[in-house]
């Protein structure tokens, strides 16, 4: 071997020794390795939050449509309360825990008894006759010390003025957020507030969608509202109510106010517990009527200001909504008492503690049902519902009928939690038609075989995955007056036996058929088929499933159903002239109360005599009484009483065939606390309780990266490009070195 210097050839084809190319595979399996070891310990890939909000104390949901209203006035939508009910106050609120539903203090310091008084003036008893009741008044005291949420309507200069309440259009055309005000400020809340907010109940320019409604019973409130709809009203211009009263709400002192009511109206005291009576203050009104703010969607439906325990810092409603805990907030303890079982549930663990618990809200926009509850699944969401097509990824339906999670849903630590909502469904009779209407002794039999033939258990089943319950009336589980077990059976229809209620044979409705005098479906008289007709607004091929299964039905007594299927107008015109025979409706509750209910088949409310709600124009004297003497009844034993009476009637003359009442199921994770279901409530986000780490932990182990892929790919790479690399190289070093040369 020769001592010479390599030339330059030589040089510039030199190749790495060998030992160090055919260490590149063993290295990018260890690059592969390190990779995942640093992936273990880092944010999920597909993390759609900000790396920085990990482990933070924020709750995330979602919603599927814009809030169109958060102004308290004309807010009456439920994605809309989502928001309003944790931002305003009203006075009243409903107890977390407690079933039925009780009315607590919010910003009151008790809940507020009307007291009562004659067309003179005189004082009368608490329990006196409705009828001699010529007003009623509520006198509410709020609690001293309240204050409203930071905002620029509120913010005082070193002289004590208002910055910002009398701003040129120059001056508010720059502004495009909240944030765009440099001060914000704050107040007490006082009765003046509430009392200016009932004002604008009636202001044509707030179009609140309760004034009707409370023009009825608030003394002078229709009247105010002509008022100030008056032909000298500027629109453009902002008028302080302040300086216009009326009869109907009264300001006593700094922290008193009162309601006068025309004659009795028990259930008023529920709508305390509503935002449509939250305070407003004065400023904020004045705030957004400034020219020029409007047209950057500066407003109350865009940005609310209340005193409640958050409030609402993002609005971008095509991506998200943000609410923030209200660093003026006075903090709230959570109840100490509740049900037998919410001890046991964990649900009083945080008694006494402080509330809110959650510092930040995040909901996002989600149109999609699937994308929500895939989300959900990898622990972006902290609470879902349950949409049909997931429902049998995430439910079981056990062999007694009993929902229960599916084991992946167990061993994600997802609980499940169910409710019965406030609402009914049933099938009702035109108690005027000829055929299914009237109140004799046969009519009754004919309508109670078909309660018994139509087979709601089943139809539950079917229909609505099991999220419901068999009514035996008109009255929801949770509503004063419901009674569960062989007291709130309904004898008609079912048995009670071992425990439960079971539905009579069909033989049982078979032989009421032929009292009725329609023996195996037939007209005793005349020997023809019975027909009966279904008028009904359902439609598509699921509607065309549901209808099958009613012809099922009347078909197993041998009746013929005829379904008569047409458009919402239709529907109602026909309800409204009677021309209607069977139909099918239901009810949501505006308010936790059996009038609420009962109402429903209250004669003077008839559907035909003055398009009321009582949809089957049912009409039993008796029934009418004691209705007319419950509704305005305190929930005593006596009530009970009466409406244990009511029900009987209206179960023997069967002018509905009871449904069901429907069952809410909601998914929430491990993390997440004191869940339960309130259907009356909406300002629960503050008893929400989150455990932040532990969710940072499950949303790596269920987003963890799947790196074998990547791996594999990696090392089929190396092997198959090494080759051709190592051959290439060889095949260059011998082209340098020329015919007859070695290296």
């Amino acid at each position: 071997m020769s001592n010479r210097p390599r030339s330059d050839i030589d040089a510039r084809i030199a190749l790495p020794p060998r030992r160090h190319r055919v260490a590149r595979l063993p290295a990018a399996a260890a690059l592969v390795v390190a990779l995942a070891a640093l992936l273990s310990c880092a944010p999920p890939w597909n993390n759609p939050y900000p790396a920085a909000e990990l482990g933070e104390n924020i709750f995330y949901s979602a919603f599927a449509a814009r809030p169109k209203h958060l102004d308290p006035a004309r807010s009456y939508s439920s994605n809309e309360v989502v928001f309003t009910g944790q931002i305003y106050e009203p006075p009243l609120q409903y107890h977390f825990l407690k079933r039925p539903y009780e009315l607590i203090p919010l910003t009151a310091t008790a809940v507020a008894g009307a007291a009562y008084y004659d067309a003179a003036g005189n004082r009368l008893a608490d329990d006196g006759p409705a009828t001699e009741v010529a007003r009623s008044v509520y006198t509410i005291r709020i609690r001293e010390g309240i204050l409203f949420q930071p905002h620029p309507a509120l913010a005082l200069d070193e002289q004590g003025r208002h910055r910002y309440l009398n701003l040129t259009r120059e001056e508010a055309s720059g502004k495009r957020n909240l944030r765009d005000f440099p001060f914000q400020g704050t107040r007490e809340l006082t009765a003046a507030d509430y009392v200016y907010q009932i004002k604008r109940l009636a202001d044509p320019m707030v179009n609140s969608p309760i004034l009707g409604l409370m023009s009825n019973h608030i003394a002078g409130l229709g009247e105010y509202a002509e008022r100030l709809a008056g032909p000298d009203r500027d629109p453009f211009t902002f008028h302080d109510l302040r300086d216009l009263d009326f009869e109907g709400a009264k300001v006593v002192d700094r922290y008193t106010y009162e309601i006068r009511l025309q004659g009795k109206y028990p259930q008023f005291v529920y709508w305390l517990a509503m935002p449509f009576f939250c305070p407003m203050a004065w400023e904020v009104d004045k705030f957004y009527s400034q020219p020029g703010l409007e047209e950057h969607n500066l407003n109350l439906d865009w940005f609310p200001v209340g005193t409640g325990p958050y409030m609402l810092t993002e609005n971008d409603p095509n991506r998200v909504m943000i609410l923030e805990k209200n660093p003026h907030f006075r903090g709230e303890p959570y109840p100490a008492e509740g049900e037998a079982e919410d001890h046991a549930a964990g649900l009083l663990a945080d008694a006494g503690r402080t509330m809110p618990f959650i510092q930040k809200a995040v909901y996002a926009l989600e149109k999609e049902t699937i994308p929500y509850w895939n989300k959900f699944l990898q622990g972006y969401y902290d609470i879902s519902g349950i949409a049909s097509d997931s429902f049998d990824q995430a439910i079981r339906i056990g062999g007694e009928g009993e929902a229960q999670l599916t084991p992946a849903m167990r061993e994600k630590g997802i609980t499940l939690v169910t409710s019965v909502s406030a609402s009914t469904f049933y099938t009702g009779f035109n108690m005027l038609d000829p055929v299914v209407g009237g109140y004799t002794e046969a009519a009754a039999k004919l309508r109670r075989a078909l309660a018994m033939a139509i087979d709601q258990e089943e139809f539950i089943s079917i229909f609505a995955n099991g999220r419901g319950v068999a009514a035996h009336d008109p009255i929801p589980p949770g509503i004063f007056g419901h009674r569960d077990g062989p007291a709130g059976l309904n004898p008609y229809v079912y048995d009670w036996q071992d425990g439960k209620a079971v539905r009579k044979p069909l033989s049982r409705a078979r032989q009421l058929l032929a009292e009725a005098g329609y023996p195996e479906g037939r007209d005793g008289r005349t020997g023809k088929p019975l027909v009966l007709y279904l008028d009904t607004m359902v439609a598509g091929p699921d509607g065309k499933t549901r209808l099958d299964w009613m012809r099922k039905q009347f078909a197993k007594l041998g009746l013929q159903l005829v379904v008569r299927s047409t458009d919402y107008n239709r529907f109602q015109e026909k309800m409204m002239t009677g021309n209607a025979q069977i139909f099918q409706w239901g009810w949501n509750a505006d308010y936790p109360d059996p009038e609420n209910f009962l109402f429903l088949l209250y004669g003077p409310n008839g559907k035909v005599a003055v398009n009321g709600e009582n949809a089957a124009n049912y009409a039993n004297p008796r029934f009418d009484r004691l209705f007319e003497q419950m509704r305005n009844m305190d929930n005593t034993p006596a009530r009970q009483a009466i409406i244990d009476e009511m029900l009987e009637i209206v179960r023997s003359d069967a002018p509905w065939i009871f449904g069901h009442h429907p069952k809410d199921f909601a998914l929430y994770h491990g993390w997440l606390a004191n869940e339960k279901p309130n259907l009356m409530a909406n300002n629960t986000l503050k008893y929400r309780r989150l455990d932040p780490e532990l969710r940072a932990v499950k949303r790596r182990q269920w987003n963890h990266p799947v790196l074998w892929p990547l791996a594999a790919a990696t090392f089929l790479t190396v092997a198959v490009v090494t080759p051709a690399v190592l051959y290439y190289r060889r095949r260059e070093k011998r082209s340098a070195f020329g015919p007859g040369m070695s290296p």
